[in-house]
């Protein structure tokens, strides 16, 4: 099997990966990324971005990530199709296998997979948010669009408590469904959408369906799991509140993560416990997880990776012998 040897390997695309990108070439790291099975990220789900700083009239997500990717393409980032199955963290120079097959040897790794909103998993949920007709995993994002109208959110922990205050400053009424008989979340969370009088909870309820007219969302319809009536809520939107999940599996054994899997950096920075990896975006940000927040850390990244290099001593062999060249 050949082995390629890179200055920089970023893994991941979205904001931080690419920023990651732009900023790692202009140093003259030559930065290697790939893409990921989801090239650009999560923003190639979302129909209209208006948070991001420079879109005077906003821009969709898809068009946002081509633009980000051919702006990374222009100071020649090497931008590939695949994803990386494997990794070594143990050695002086970090490996990783591309699709199970292709050997990479690193200097520098910038880990830019991010996180995955986790669903209902319902057919009619996934066909309105691939329309992008009212399905979202993110208030912040997405809640401007439903401006004075209805919307309901599902979820029962802090973050469902935070976003559904978040929406109930926007929105008419919003409708809260609670699949227990009480919430997860803090004290101090609960007592904050309890109070906010255009909040309404329903507890022991669970969505059979999102109802819409083929194009957008129109309503849901619910069912009490304690008595089994079912009944539909008007609504133009259906927010999914019930975690996410971070693309990290592949380093749990080199990384130092959470209790949920995100990557541990150190305070202040990009840096891991693992010397010359480090990590952008929703990877390691359970709590802001926006696109501007991700593409900082990816230039942080960017940053720590090209002081790394600066500091170490001529690029070594590694453990194999393979000589490095650039």
């Amino acid at each position: 099997m050949s082995v390629e040897h890179v200055k920089c390997l970023i893994i991941g695309s979205g904001p931080a990966g690419y920023t990651a990108a732009i900023y790692a070439a202009r140093a003259n790291m030559k930065p290697v990324l790939y893409q990921g099975t989801q090239p650009g990220g999560q923003l190639t789900t979302t129909n209209e971005v208006e948070n991001f700083p420079g879109y005077v009239d906003g821009v969709t997500g898809p068009e946002m990530m081509i633009q980000l990717q051919k702006q990374a393409e222009r100071f020649d980032t090497d931008v590939r199709d695949g994803w990386i199955t494997k990794v070594d963290f143990t050695g002086p120079v970090h490996k990783a296998w591309v699709n199970g097959d292709k050997e990479i040897h690193a200097n520098t790794v910038i880990i830019s997979t991010g996180a995955s909103a986790m669903y209902l998993g319902l057919e009619s949920e996934q066909k309105y948010l691939k329309l992008g007709g009212g399905v979202s995993a993110c208030a912040v994002c997405d809640g401007f669009f439903y401006r004075n109208q209805e919307v309901v959110i599902v979820g029962a922990g802090d973050s469902a408590c935070e976003e559904a205050h978040y929406l109930s400053k926007l929105c008419k009424k919003v409708t809260m469904l609670v699949r227990r008989d009480e919430f997860r979340a803090s004290k101090i969370m609960e007592a904050r959408v309890r109070n906010t009088e255009n909040i309404e909870i329903l507890f022991n309820t669970e969505t059979e369906e999102v109802l819409g007219d083929g194009q957008v969302v129109t309503g849901v319809r619910v069912v009490n799991n304690k008595t089994k009536e079912t009944h539909e809520i008007p609504a133009t939107g259906f927010f999914v509140a019930i975690g996410h999940k971070p693309n990290t599996d592949i380093f749990k054994d080199y990384l130092d993560l959470d209790a949920t899997g995100y990557i541990k950096n150190i305070p202040g920075t990009a840096k891991t416990n693992v010397d010359g990896v480090f990590v952008s975006g929703d990877a390691a940000d359970h709590v802001y997880r926006q696109a501007i927040t991700a593409a900082g850390t990816g230039c942080m990244a960017a940053l720590d990776a090209e002081r790394y290099l600066a500091a170490s001593e001529v690029f070594p062999r590694d453990k194999a012998g393979v000589n490095s060249t650039y």
